[in-house]
C-alpha cells in the first residue's frame, strides 16, 4: 500500500507511544469489572470497568424472536440467534447491535447454521451448550478453571462465562473466528479463518496466523486436509513470547518481550470514543481494519451507507497470491482485477460461466465441449472447429505446459490450436505459453495477450455440453435408422455412396499429409521432442557473426551473443560446449531434450542445440541484464528489496530443480556468474543439466570435483555421496555475497578474517553485529529482521556436514517466513566434533 512513511512521522510516532503506555498500565493492573457488587479481574484482556448484565445458571436463548440474544450494558454488541440468509435459518453469534448491518464479529458451531427451535443454554453442569431444534447437543463452550455459573456479554464484544469464584472459565476473546476487536490480544499459535464467502460463515480457505516463531503470516489452505499452500503475505517479524495487540485505541501492533513494537496500523486513527473499530480477515483473503461511526456521529465526511476501510493486507490479493498449488485469489478458470475499490472481483473469460452464479469466487467452467484429443471416427459427429478469441491484459502465471522462444503471434495461435491439451496462449510478444486446464492465479497483466480457444462462431449453444447418457442413446438411435435405410436401398445407391465417403476421406488424408510435410514448415519450428530446435553450425555462426562477442566463458564452454536474422530477430546466447561426455547422437539428443521439457519462471530458457560432428552447441534466450555476478559487484549497490526479491527466484528455481520438475537434477556450480537477470531483473538459473552431459554420473561417490572455488561444497573434497545438499550449500554462499554485496573471498583486505566471507558473517551474527554486513546500507539495516533471518538461512545452508542442511524447499519457505527459522550452530562444530 502507497502511502507517507508514518513510522518516520513524529507526531504518529508519539501517538503509539502514548497508546502503547496506555496498554502497558492497564495490562499491569489487570482491569476489572463490576460483577454484582465485585470486583473481578479480566486476566490481561484490556477492558475498561464496566457495568455488565450478567446471566445466572440457567437462563436460555431461543429462536422465538422476542428472546433471541442477549445485549450488552451499552447495547453495543449481543449475543445469541442471528437470521442468515433465510428468515428460518440461524447463526450463534456475537454482532454489532446498533450498527444497522448487524456486523458477525465472532459464530460458534464452525459458522453452521440452526433452524427455528434451536437454543443456547448455560446448563447446571456448568457448560454453555448450543442444542438444535431436535434436542441435541451440537456445540459445547469447552470451560477451564472450574464449572462456570453465570455469562456475560461485555461492551467490548467479549463473551465470558465466569466460575463461582468470578473467574473467567471461557472468553470468545480466546476462540477468535475472522475477526478482531479493541482490547483484545492474541497470543503465538492464535488462527483467523476468513469466512467461505460474504454470507457463509463456515471456514473459507484463507487463514492468518500468528506463528510461534512470532511472525504473522497469511495463507490460502486446501480446506479438505488443512494443508498450507505458500505464505502471500507476513510481517517478517521473529521473537519469543510475542503478542498482536489491539488496543483501545484503535491500533494494530506486534510487541515482543524486549519492548519492541512492529506497527500493523497505517496511519492516525479515529477513537474508538466516536468509532466502531474491527479487524477481519474477510472471505477474499485480505486483512482489512474497519470504522464506523457511533450514533452517527462524526468528525469528517461519511457516506453512512457501510463501513469504511482504514488499511488493508496485502495491497493487491490478485499479485500476492502466486502459489502454484491451488486456484489464487478467485476460482479456477477465472482472473482477478481489483474494482474502484481495490477489492478483487472474478470475471471468466470468454465462452467461459460461473461454476456458481452466486459465488464468483468459485471458479468458472467453459461452455462448450473442449477440443477431444480422440481421434475422429467416420460415425462419429463432425468435431467442432475452434478458433482463438483475445483478452487483452490478461494471465495465467501458472498451469503452463510449454514455452515458445523466439515467436510471432500467429505462430502462438497456431500451436495452440493444433495441440488438443492447450486451452489458452499467453503470447507476451516474444514469448507464448500454452495452458492447460484448470487455470490458476488469473489476473491482469499489462504486458500480456492472452489467446482463449473457443468453437467456431458466436453461439455457445452451437456445440453445447452433453445432458446426459440420453445424449449418446440419441445418437445410437440415429446411427441406426441411417444405417437400416442405406440396407433398404439398391446395391447400387450404397455402392456409390461407399465411394463416395471413401474418395473423401482419401482426399481429407492427403491435404492433411501436405499440410504437415516437414520441409514445409518454418525453419523456427523444426523442433525435435518438446519443440526445440535443431540448428546447424552454419546457422549459428551467421546468427553470431563467427561467433564475435563473448558474453562469458565457464566450466561448460563459452557464451556467445547472437540475433535470428530469420525469425523476429530476436537475440539469443549461444553455448560452444567443450570436454562434454563423448554420446552417440540418440543419447546426446535424450539429455537435451530432458532439459527442454523444464520449464519455470526462475530457469533460462533452452530453445534449440546443434548436433554436427564434434560440435555441441546450445541455443538459450537472451538474458538482457546480464549476470547476477556485474549486478552485485558493479559501481552501484542494488536496491535490499531487488536483492532480496532475486534470492526468493533463485531458491524457487533450485527447488524446482530438485524436487518438482520429472527428473531431478543437481547443477552443481551454483554461482553469481550462473544466475542470469531478465528485462526485469528476475533471476534465471543458466546451465542446469550440463553436468551430466559432461560427466557420465553426478550423484555417485568419488566422482570427479566440480564447481567453483568457494562455492564448493566440502563432501567433494571427501568419500562422500554428491546429492543436492552441494547446491544447498553453494547457494547459501550464495545468499550471503546478495546480503552483503561483496564476494565471497576477497583478496587484500587489510583484517584477513573477514577476507572470506562465509566465516566473517558467521562472527558477525555470533556477536550480534550484522549491521557491519550491510554497512552504509540503510534500507537493508532498517530491516533488521528480516536481514537476520537471511544471515541464519544462509548460515544452515553452509553446514559443513550435508544432513544438517535444509532442502531447498525448506529454505525457500524460510525466506518467505513460512517456517521458523531456528538458531543455526557453528557451521565447523559437527565436523570438529566427530573429527
Amino acid at each position: 500500500m502507497c502511502g507517507p512513511d508514518h513510522n518516520k512521522d513524529p507526531n504518529f510516532l508519539i501517538t503509539i507511544l502514548i497508546s502503547i503506555a496506555k496498554d502497558l498500565i492497564l495490562l499491569g493492573s489487570f482491569p476489572t469489572v463490576r460483577f454484582n457488587t465485585k470486583q473481578t479481574k479480566i486476566g490481561r484482556n484490556p477492558n475498561q470497568i464496566i457495568q455488565t448484565k450478567t446471566c445466572r445458571l440457567g437462563p436460555t436463548i431461543y429462536v422465538d424472536g422476542d428472546n433471541s440474544s442477549w445485549v450488552s450494558p451499552s447495547g453495543y454488541f449481543a449475543f445469541g440467534f442471528k437470521p442468515v440468509a433465510d428468515k428460518n435459518l440461524f447463526l450463534l453469534a456475537i454482532w454489532f447491535d446498533k450498527v444497522p448491518e448487524k456486523t458477525i464479529v465472532w459464530s460458534a458451531h464452525k459458522g453452521n447454521l440452526v433452524l427455528y427451535g434451536s437454543k443456547v443454554e448455560l446448563k447446571s453442569s456448568g457448560q454453555l451448550v448450543l442444542s438444535n431444534n431436535q434436542g441435541q447437543e451440537i456445540w459445547t463452550a469447552q470451560v477451564t478453571n472450574g464449572s462456570a455459573t453465570s455469562a456475560d456479554i461485555l461492551d467490548t464484544g467479549n463473551l465470558v462465562l465466569w466460575n463461582s469464584n468470578s473467574g473467567i472459565t471461557w472468553q470468545s476473546f480466546d476462540h477468535s473466528t475472522d475477526t478482531i476487536l479493541p482490547s483484545q490480544i492474541l497470543d503465538m499459535g492464535t488462527t483467523l479463518s476468513s469466512r467461505e464467502t460474504e454470507t457463509n460463515y463456515s471456514s473459507g480457505k484463507f487463514e492468518l496466523r500468528f506463528q510461534t516463531d512470532g511472525n504473522l503470516v497469511l495463507y490460502t489452505t486446501n480446506l479438505l486436509t488443512n494443508y498450507l499452500y505458500n505464505a502471500y503475505w507476513s510481517s517478517s517479524t521473529a521473537g519469543t513470547n510475542s503478542q498482536m495487540i489491539f488496543n483501545q485505541s484503535g491500533y494494530i501492533y506486534l510487541r515482543q518481550t524486549n519492548g519492541s513494537v512492529h506497527n500493523l496500523t497505517l496511519g492516525n486513527i479515529v477513537s474508538t470514543r466516536d468509532f466502531y473499530h474491527r479487524a477481519t480477515l474477510d472471505f477474499d483473503g485480505v486483512f482489512r481494519q474497519y470504522i464506523y461511526p457511533k450514533n452517527g456521529s462524526s468528525n469528517r465526511n461519511w457516506a453512512g451507507e457501510s463501513w469504511s476501510i482504514e488499511w488493508s493486507v496485502p495491497s493487491d490479493i490478485c499479485w500476492a497470491i502466486t502459489d502454484s498449488f491451488g486456484s489464487g485469489a478467485c476460482g479456477f478458470n477465472s482472473y482477478c482485477r481489483l474494482d474502484d475499490t481495490l477489492r478483487p472481483s472474478c470475471f471468466c473469460p470468454p465462452n467461459y460461466s460461473y461454476f456458481d452464479s452466486s459465488n464468483p469466487f468459485k471458479g468458472c467452467k467453459p461452455d462448450f465441449v473442449p477440443q477431444s484429443c480422440e481421434p475422429a471416427g467416420s460415425w462419429e459427429e463432425p468435431r467442432p472447429q475452434f478458433r482463438m478469441t483475445e483478452l487483452p491484459n490478461t494471465n495465467w502465471p501458472m498451469s503452463d505446459s510449454e514455452r515458445y522462444n523466439p515467436i510471432n503471434e500467429d505462430q502462438c495461435r497456431e500451436l495452440c490450436l493444433d495441440d488438443c491439451f492447450c486451452a489458452v496462449a499467453i503470447f507476451t510478444g516474444v514469448d507464448c505459453f500454452k495452458k492447460k486446464l484448470p487455470l490458476s492465479n488469473g489476473r491482469i497483466e499489462r504486458t500480456t495477450k492472452a489467446l482463449i480457444k473457443v468453437p467456431q462462431g458466436n453461439s455457445t449453444s452451437q456445440f453445447p455440453l452433453p445432458s446426459g447418457s440420453n445424449r449418446g442413446k440419441s445418437d445410437r438411435g440415429t446411427l441406426i435408422i441411417i444405417f437400416s435405410t442405406l440396407l433398404g436401398s439398391s446395391v447400387f445407391l450404397n455402392l456409390v455412396f461407399l465411394v463416395t465417403i471413401l474418395l473423401a476421406v482419401f482426399f481429407q488424408y492427403q491435404k492433411k499429409l501436405l499440410k504437415h510435410q516437414p520441409e514445409q514448415a518454418p525453419p523456427e519450428q523444426n523442433f525435435l521432442g518438446m519443440h526445440l530446435r535443431s540448428f546447424t553450425y552454419k546457422e549459428l555462426e551467421e546468427a553470431t557473426d563467427g561467433f564475435k562477442q563473448e558474453l562469458g566463458s565457464g566450466a561448460f564452454g563459452t557464451v556467445y551473443k547472437g540475433v535470428l536474422t530469420s525469425s523476429t530477430g530476436n537475440f539469443i546466447a549461444v553455448k560452444k560446449l567443450e570436454k562434454f561426455v563423448e554420446e552417440g547422437d540418440k543419447e546426446f539428443k535424450a539429455e537435451i531434450t530432458a532439459i527442454g521439457r523444464i520449464h519455470h519462471k526462475n530457469l533460462v530458457q533452452l530453445l534449440g542445440f546443434c548436433y554436427e560432428g564434434s560440435q555441441r552447441l546450445l541455443v538459450y534466450e537472451f538474458m538482457s541484464n546480464g549476470s547476477l555476478a556485474s549486478f552485485l559487484f558493479g559501481s552501484s549497490r542494488p536496491s535490499w528489496n531487488q536483492r532480496t526479491q532475486i534470492a526468493f527466484g533463485v531458491a524457487r528455481g533450485l527447488t524446482y530443480l530438485h524436487d518438482e520438475c520429472g527428473n531431478q537434477i543437481i547443477h552443481c556450480d551454483i554461482k553469481p556468474q550462473n544466475i542470469l537477470l531478465d528485462c526485469n531483473f528476475t533471476a534465471r538459473i543458466s546451465d542446469f543439466g550440463l553436468a551430466k552431459l559432461m560427466q557420465a554420473d553426478q550423484t555417485r561417490t568419488n566422482t570427479g570435483l566440480r564447481g567453483t572455488k568457494g562455492y564448493v561444497a566440502p563432501e567433494w573434497f571427501r568419500n562422500m555421496s554428491i546429492t543436492t545438499k552441494v547446491d544447498v550449500y553453494s547457494f547459501g554462499v550464495l545468499l550471503l555475497e546478495i546480503i552483503c554485496c561483496r564476494k565471497n573471498v576477497e583478496v587484500g583486505l587489510d583484517d584477513i578474517e573477514n577476507a572470506i566471507l562465509t566465516y566473517w558473517a558467521y562472527d558477525c551474527y555470533r556477536e550480534r553485529k550484522l549491521n557491519l554486513l550491510v554497512d552504509d546500507d540503510e534500507e537493508a539495516q532498517s530491516n533488521a529482521r528480516r536481514l537476520e533471518r537471511f544471515v541464519m538461512i544462509a548460515i544452515w545452508c553452509i553446514q559443513e556436514e550435508p544432513s544438517l542442511r535444509p532442502s531447498m524447499k525448506k529454505v525457500t519457505q524460510m525466506l518467505e517466513g513460512a517456517v521458523e527459522v531456528s538458531v543455526p550452530p557453528d557451521p565447523s562444530s559437527f565436523i570438529s566434533s566427530i573429527g
